[in-house]
């Protein structure tokens, strides 16, 4: 059965006010990896929010990770696809998940096989891939099964994912940023696959940074970062944050 929990949070004390874009609301979401039953409880509760709060500019942001792991890729690129909730845009930033399945589809046949081995076996599974077949016969087979399987719409979403969105004080991004690199000068390398540096740093990054990637057992909050991949494909814990003005409300989707 699912559930939620949803509270405002008490800042933890930071360098210097941290705020949002004045009238304008943002919902910044976790990995998904493939639990579109998660995703489908988080966004009722943003959905519901929404309505109750009547703000006029509200933004719904993904931080990437949407596919692989977990069991039903297929259904969440769907959902989000098509997904238009009233009073409130869309914006996709492009995870390190999509990123090898991207290039692997565009061009980079051989970036499909470590794919597979971190969590693509999944999604070739809900696209009805036999994987463990195509790959005893070669990538090129698998490469040909997977662009068979699937849709040219749901590559050239995932092909079209952000690096980056800034809201205010706020840096969104799917990893985290190089410490000591000026924000507009940070490599989208980093943008989707650093980890070790950006966790074990206390530096203030110019901007407070909203990131995935690196699972945790819960939101991670802190003054220069704030963490939201609770691991969703293992944990069964889906999370979010609402960020308007200086306040933060964080919202889960939970088994």
């Amino acid at each position: 059965m699912l559930g939620f929990l949803s509270k405002t949070a008490k800042k933890p004390q930071s360098l210097r006010p941290t705020a949002g874009p004045p009238g304008k609301r943002a919902y910044a979401i976790g990995d998904i990896h493939g639990r579109l039953d998660l995703l489908e409880n988080l966004l009722s509760q943003i959905e519901t929010d929404i309505s109750e709060s009547g703000a006029s500019s509200n933004h719904i942001i993904f931080l990437g990770d949407l596919i692989d792991r977990g069991p039903s890729s297929r259904g969440v690129i769907e959902k989000l696809l098509d997904y238009r909730p009233a009073n409130a845009s869309c914006h996709f930033i492009m995870g390190n998940h999509e990123e090898v399945l991207v290039r692997g589809l565009r061009g980079e046949p051989t970036q499909l096989d470590g794919w597979l081995r971190h969590g693509g076996d999944k999604t070739a599974e809900s696209y009805n891939v036999d994987h463990a077949y195509y790959r005893q016969q070669g990538i090129s087979a698998l490469e040909h099964a997977l662009l068979s399987a699937i849709p040219e719409s749901h590559i050239a979403f995932m092909a079209g994912f952000l690096d980056r969105i800034q809201f205010g004080d706020y840096l969104l991004v799917h990893a985290g940023v190089r410490p000591g690199i000026p924000i507009n000068d940070q490599q989208a390398s980093d943008l989707r696959w650093i980890r070790r540096e950006f966790l074990e740093s206390n530096e203030y990054h110019g901007m407070v940074i909203i990131h995935g990637h690196s699972v945790e057992t819960e939101i991670a909050f802190h003054p220069n970062r704030i963490g939201l991949d609770t691991g969703a494909y293992r944990t069964g814990r889906l999370s979010a944050v609402r960020l308007e003005g200086e306040d933060v409300c964080f919202f889960r989707a939970h088994e």
